[in-house]
């Protein structure tokens, strides 16, 4: 069996049948359905995001969890695989080794989802979380579905040409270009569910930040992505802004927001009821529930 078919069969494991329609749900429920939060988190999360400082924290029983696991020093839990960085991989078959052996150990730490891998072309300001091959992040992407985890490929549209990193800097630009979105678009093709969205402005889609950027989720729809979109951390815009950016974000096109604050993530969810109520997250909670149906976790 090749990769990508192996890749698409533990998927199909994954989701054993089909997710169930959107089931009766509050304003409040489908609001919180579309924020990612950290440790502690508000009730009804769809997912949280743990770190190494808190990965012995209580998590909410029924919320997806994430974490950030690259490989080598960019991994949240510095005691799991893959003890590799991604710039030190020479072949697929290692980095498919080394996702699987990562899936299984966050597995076994009680993850579902890992925000990894980086389809940034090789060369941008990341430094060794860059694969030097996008066939090596996307072999990566399988072993983790080999090991039973999901895969988030990062950070759409690509920040291969930004001179610094959005965790450096939140004035960062970029370009979209035919390289990085093919990279994505073999991620998607082979079955990825989820994607994360730059902070990063890219001149060539509109005026604001990608993951605020209506045209920017329409280009990721038109590569035939139909999981999950999650913003990266609207938390580093500080918690005055926490409302106003998460309402941009859903408002862009966004499924998740990431926040790693649990009391912004508690202002968002308020403020996201409203928008719930007029039934604009409905299409969002759909897919966040399809996510978290593959990993046998019922509505909150």
């Amino acid at each position: 069996m090749g990769l990508a078919a192996l890749f698409q069969a533990v998927a199909a494991l994954l989701a054993p049948s089909p997710a169930p329609s959107l089931p009766p749900l509050t304003p409040r429920q489908k609001a919180a359905l579309v924020v990612v939060s950290g440790l502690p988190a508000p009730k009804g999360v769809a997912g949280v995001l743990v770190r190494d400082y808190d990965r012995r924290a209580p998590r909410p029983p029924s919320a997806l969890v994430f974490v950030d696991q690259e490989g080598g020093s960019a991994s949240a839990f510095g005691d799991l695989p893959s003890g590799r960085s991604a710039a030190s991989f020479t072949r697929s078959r290692d980095a498919f080794a080394a996702g699987r052996a990562t899936g299984r150990a966050l597995r076994r730490a009680g993850v579902d989802v890992d925000l990894a891998p980086v389809l940034d072309r090789a060369g941008g300001p990341l430094g060794s979380r860059h694969f030097r091959s996008p066939a090596f992040g996307i072999a990566f992407a399988r072993g983790l579905a080999a090991g039973r985890a999901g895969a988030c490929a990062k950070h759409f549209p690509g920040l291969g040409t930004a001179r610094v990193s959005t965790d450096q800097s939140t004035k960062v630009h970029a370009i979209v270009t035919p390289r990085e979105l093919a990279a994505f678009r073999r991620a998607i093709q082979a079955g990825i569910p989820c994607v994360m969205v730059s902070h990063a402005y890219y001149r060539n889609r509109g005026p604001r930040r990608a993951s605020f950027e209506p045209s920017v989720y329409r280009l990721l729809r038109r590569t035939g992505f139909k999981g999950v979109a999650i913003t990266d951390s609207v938390s580093v815009f500080g918690s005055d802004w926490a409302v106003i950016t998460t309402l941009a974000a859903i408002r862009a096109g966004a499924d998740l927001v990431l926040l790693t604050n649990g009391r912004d993530a508690g202002r968002a969810i308020r403020a996201l009821v409203p928008v719930a109520r007029r039934g604009l997250l409905d299409d969002r909670v759909e897919r966040v529930l399809k996510l978290r149906h593959a990993f046998g976790l019922n509505t909150p």
